[in-house]
Order: structure tokens, then C-alpha cells, then sequence
């Protein structure tokens, strides 16, 4: 190959990467909290939501969650966790052939003082699932992991709901 088409497909080469450098690609890093230490009120204790939350809390780095009011710069209040499935299609026989499932989380962020910084915020989320008697086995299954899927995107929505708190 001739030297000066060899020095073109290099320039061209380090333009392409200079390019791929400029584009501002970063992974997804874990927001950062405002506040220091959170108290969770209301969650139920050692459900997998729970956890998944402080797990999330507590990845950001700089906030941590406590027991203790006394503690705690803000509070998490959960008012509501609700998990529902309701039938959403039958064949004329009454057999169930798709149901509609949904979680809802109700909460708010206060301080202990009682300042609100996030008011009552309600998120809800729903799947459809189709449903066969002779699958039952696998569609419990399914719904397990849909039920998994609606709390991973419930906690990413708080977690930006807690990113977007101004320092107290």
C-alpha cells in the first residue's frame, strides 16, 4: 500500500475515534442524592422492594439509610404499596384468557420536622399478561417477573424523584 494512502486511512482512523470520544457516551451512574442519610417509614420490613430501594439509596455513594429518626436528614413515607391483578379478558365460557396486573406507590418526602420536599406522589405502573390453564406453572412464573420488572422501574422513578431534591 503507498504510503500516502496508508496516512489517509490513519487520519481517518483518528478523526472516526476523536468523534466516538466527543459524543458524550457515559454509562448510567446511580443519581446523586442532596441529602445525607434517609429514614424509610411505611415500607413493609424485608420485602424485596424494600431492599431494592436502599440497595438504590444506597449506591448513589453519598446517602445512606438509617433506623432512627434522630438520624435521618430526610424520611421516605411510603402511604401506599399496593400490588393488584384483575381479570382483564374471558372467552365465553368464563375461563380468565389475559389479566391486567398493577403496582402502585404512594409517598412522600419529608423532613423529620415535617417540611414536605416531595409531595404525595403516586406512581402506577401496569402489564398485561395473557393467561393459558394447561401453562399455569410457567404464567405464575411470568407474573413473578413482571411483578419484578413494574419494582425495578418503581424504585428508578423514586430515585429520580430523590435526585431532583435541592440541597436542604
Amino acid at each position: 500500500m503507498p504510503l500516502h494512502r496508508r496516512r489517509a486511512l490513519q487520519l481517518a482512523a483518528a478523526a472516526w475515534v476523536a468523534q466516538l470520544a466527543a459524543c458524550g457516551f457515559q454509562l448510567r451512574r446511580p443519581p446523586t442524592l442532596a441529602f445525607a442519610s434517609v429514614q424509610l417509614v411505611g415500607f413493609p420490613q424485608r420485602s424485596p422492594f424494600t431492599e431494592q430501594l436502599k440497595r438504590a439509596i444506597e449506591a448513589s455513594g453519598s446517602t445512606r439509610v438509617v433506623e432512627s429518626p434522630a438520624q435521618a436528614q430526610v424520611v421516605l413515607e411510603a402511604l401506599e404499596d399496593v400490588r393488584d391483578k384483575s381479570v382483564a379478558a374471558q372467552t365465553a365460557a368464563g375461563q380468565v384468557r389475559e389479566f391486567t396486573l398493577r403496582t402502585r406507590l404512594r409517598f412522600r418526602l419529608r423532613t423529620p420536622a415535617g417540611r414536605v420536599l416531595i409531595r404525595d406522589t403516586e406512581l402506577l405502573l401496569s402489564r398485561d399478561m395473557s393467561y393459558n390453564e394447561s401453562n399455569a406453572l410457567a404464567k405464575e412464573q411470568e407474573e413473578a417477573m413482571l411483578y419484578r420488572g413494574m419494582q425495578s422501574d418503581i424504585v428508578d422513578q423514586v430515585m429520580r424523584q430523590l435526585a431532583a431534591v435541592p440541597p436542604l
